[in-house]
């Protein structure tokens, strides 16, 4: 099954982060709680984990792009 990896609210007031740098290369297999994505915030870059484990099937958004919380920023296929 293919599910959304959406961005993460990491703090109370955050709205949007940019992507720094996928940890993941597509068709990598990920575990739950592993890092997937490097995200900067108004405070601080951080590691986003995965929710799910799979495999990283699609990059929505690549490094650079600013996305609002709750937006698919790439895809996970799962087992």
């Amino acid at each position: 099954m293919r599910i959304p990896i959406e961005l993460q609210s990491l703090s109370y007031e955050m709205e949007s982060a940019v992507i720094v740098e996928w940890l993941v290369e597509l068709g990598g297999r990920v575990d739950k709680g592993d890092p997937v994505v490097l995200v900067e915030t108004d405070k601080a870059e951080v590691e986003m984990e995965a929710l799910d484990a799979g495999v990283l099937d699609e990059v929505v958004h690549d490094a650079g792009a600013e996305v609002p919380v709750g937006e698919p920023i790439g895809y996970l296929e799962t087992d």
